[in-house]
């Protein structure tokens, strides 16, 4: 005779993201598919890499580069990087002691945020901001300050001072901003380090659209900025700059002793990184240097072309200094709140957008705007801008 045991009864695991669901990135997407809205919602090109890149990876991929690389990242890339961002800015960093090859710049910010914020810790967040900022630093048992931009999305040095305290541990910044196209210049880089100089604190400095800035422009990194530079992690991502967000490969510069800490969360995070999508990168750079000082032309050439069309609609178009998004103000089209109006958008219109209220935690419920994503071929954005003009 055999006894039937019943399984223990349990409840769900306790979260450690407990107000986290799925992103809005995510929920627009399907919600663009299922509709057969054109998606200019998150944000990826809806064009390939270029074929030299594509080309290196398979040279790479029949040359014996299939097996674990160095942890931080395989030596040739991060040399090539060295001298690229010497080349740009002005500060060499050691390629074998202050660079990491990153599995996309999402795992680089919480790597960085997870190495140096300890439980109790407060960090400055400027929201809007990136989705993955305050989670990571609940993650790491830490507390987000929350410091609002000015109503055009620049920097409030006011509001960032104030929030300042002996409980701060580090800040987080983002230039070219995400989501509102708004551009850091040298001189608010350099307020910022004079405003930082008496402190401690490490600046986690997102730089993944660095080579997307126009109208004459130069994007102002922190590893430009000598107030700066020395307590510095700063982010990038080859995904964003040739094409291929869904290598998901990513970089972080730092000195010596930050990336020291940086690498010993990264080594246990992911350990390392992609090998033959690295090789080919640095190939890349060294024989197409042109391909990212090209960039800025290039994706220019797209939000002039998107603009133009928008202008004839009812969407008022707010300012777009870099990035790859064009965010409008929509009140003139409906009343309704952001997400509900991208909602609306995708499902009536046929074309997907991001209210700014998901980048905000707790939302300006009076503003009415929303992102678009101009990546994209020109028959894509001009197939979107005919649905956007019957508005």
């Amino acid at each position: 005779m055999s006894l039937s045991i019943p399984a223990p009864t349990r409840g769900a695991p306790r979260s450690r993201l407990p107000q986290v669901g799925t992103t809005i990135f995510t929920v627009m997407s399907a919600l663009a598919q299922s509709c057969g809205a054109i998606n200019l919602g998150q944000g990826f090109p809806d064009f390939e890499p270029d074929a030299a890149l594509l080309d290196a990876v398979t040279r790479a991929l029949h040359g014996g580069h299939n097996q674990y690389p160095p942890m931080a990242g395989v030596a040739a890339l991060r040399e090539a990087l060295s001298d690229k961002i010497d080349s740009l800015h002005g500060r060499r960093y050691d390629p074998a002691d202050e660079i990491t090859i990153t599995a996309g710049a999402t795992q680089a910010l919480l790597t960085a945020i997870l190495a140096v914020v300890h439980p109790g810790d407060e960090v400055i967040v400027l929201t809007p901001a990136y989705d993955s900022y305050l989670p990571a630093i609940e993650l790491a048992g830490g507390i987000a300050r929350c410091v609002p931009l000015d109503a055009d999305f620049g920097p409030d040095f006011a509001a960032i001072a104030a929030a300042l305290g002996p409980r701060t541990r580090a800040m987080l910044v983002n230039s070219p901003h995400n989501p509102s196209g708004r551009v850091w210049s040298a001189q608010d880089m350099h307020r910022l380090g004079q405003l930082l100089a008496a402190t401690d604190v490490v600046l986690i400095s997102d730089e993944v659209y660095e080579h997307m800035v126009y109208d004459g422009a130069r994007h102002a990194s922190a590893a430009a900025e000598p107030l700066l530079a020395g307590r510095s992690l700063v982010v990038s991502s080859f995904g964003k700059t040739y094409h291929a967000t869904g290598w998901k490969v990513g970089m972080v510069a730092a000195p010596r002793e930050l990336s020291a800490e940086f690498r010993k969360v990264h080594q246990f995070n992911v350990f390392t990184v992609n090998t033959p999508m690295q090789w080919a990168l640095a190939a890349y750079l060294r024989e197409h240097p042109e391909a990212h000082l090209d960039l800025p032309r290039f994706y220019e050439a797209k939000r002039d072309r998107f603009r133009a069309g928008l202008a004839s609609t009812r969407l008022r178009l707010l300012p777009c200094e870099g990035t790859y998004f064009q965010c409008v103000d929509y009140s003139a089209v409906s009343d309704l709140p952001e997400a509900e109006f991208c909602s609306w958008l995708t499902r009536e219109v046929g074309v997907a957008a991001i209210p700014l209220t998901a980048f905000e935690p707790q939302p300006r419920l009076t503003r009415r705007s929303a992102r678009f994503c101009f990546a994209k071929r020109d028959e894509t954005l001009d197939a979107a801008l005919e649905r956007l003009q019957r508005l």
